[in-house]
């Protein structure tokens, strides 16, 4: 249909997506299209109406999906149909009210890969205030530290040689969280440049790692206000918050192939049932996983 080949060219050229998300909005829009065909027939898309929404949820239920695949389903059609009002090709959008099944946890927000990258193409210069930004998201991103951790976060608590961080968690709980190459570049940058070039302004001797412009500790609320600005200035529509680097974090690292455990060591959770709120395995990988490593099957 030529709607949906012009939404998904409108990915590629606007939305600066690359051609594996531009391949998951198709097989999204198109799983849709074809259980309406299935199901009573489908005129086109400004016919669907709420209830033909809620057969589809039941639907992808009876199929046993996860929370998360359905929600990122859900997504994908309300960008779509965005896309069509916006285009005079719909009048509303079927998908506003839906609401998935609720649980014991909400289900996090979190980024795709390709707008983590559009994220950080916001933060490529070099500025002092852009060196901070860059070693504030590789950071968020790249440990998963709450962003309460991340402002309390002094200079003693990162270890370079071990590319460790000591994170003092909730209730008094320590933990150390490994980093990667990306963040241990960022994060040297900005202390041996940047952060010096803040702190000069007012004469500021302190240990936080991460400071405002004037060189003072920075605070929750400022890195939200920087999050805020940055989200601006990529094609990003979503709103974001600091924990949706952290949900990512999580997200990627399973999607990945990391085990829950090792997530859970990472995340600082108290209880493993906190952290299966992140698992998008699939049924198949399940499955693999338990052929290929249950004792009794073996």
């Amino acid at each position: 249909m030529q709607v949906v080949n012009d939404f998904l060219q409108y990915l590629l050229v606007e939305r600066h997506y690359s051609a594996e998300t531009k391949k998951a909005y198709q097989e999204d829009i198109d799983d849709f299209v074809n259980f309406l065909k299935a199901n009573g027939g489908f005129k086109d898309f400004a016919h669907v109406d709420h209830l033909d929404v809620s057969t589809y949820l039941t639907e992808l239920s009876n199929r046993k999906l996860s929370r998360a695949s359905v929600a990122r389903k859900m997504s994908s059609l309300r960008s779509f149909y965005r896309y069509l009002i916006r285009m005079d090709q719909a009048k509303s959008d079927p998908f506003e009210l839906v609401e998935t099944r609720k649980s014991h946890h909400h289900l996090p927000d979190f980024f795709y890969e390709e707008e983590i990258q559009s994220l950080f193409a916001t933060v490529d210069g070099d500025t002092p205030l852009d060196q901070r930004n860059r070693a504030l998201l590789e950071v968020l991103y790249g440990t998963g530290i709450r962003v309460s951790e991340c402002a309390n976060l002094t200079l003693s608590q990162i270890d370079f040689d071990l590319e460790l961080l000591l994170v003092h968690g909730k209730g008094n709980k320590d933990r150390y969280v490994p980093f990667g190459s990306y963040c241990k570049q960022a994060l040297h940058t900005y202390l041996d440049d940047g952060r010096i070039t803040l702190m000069e302004k007012l004469d500021q001797q302190h240990d936080a790692v991460f400071v405002n412009q004037h060189g003072r500790p920075i605070t929750s609320r400022g890195i939200e206000y920087i999050l805020d600005q940055l989200i601006k200035k990529t094609s990003l529509t979503s709103g974001i918050h600091p924990h949706m680097l952290r949900h990512s974090f999580a997200t990627h690292l399973l999607d990945h192939g990391a085990d829950l455990r090792s997530v859970q060591e990472l995340l600082g959770h108290a209880s493993l049932s906190t952290t299966q709120i992140y698992t998008h395995m699939t049924t198949e990988h399940l499955k693999n996983d338990y052929m290929k490593y249950f004792p009794k099957h073996n």
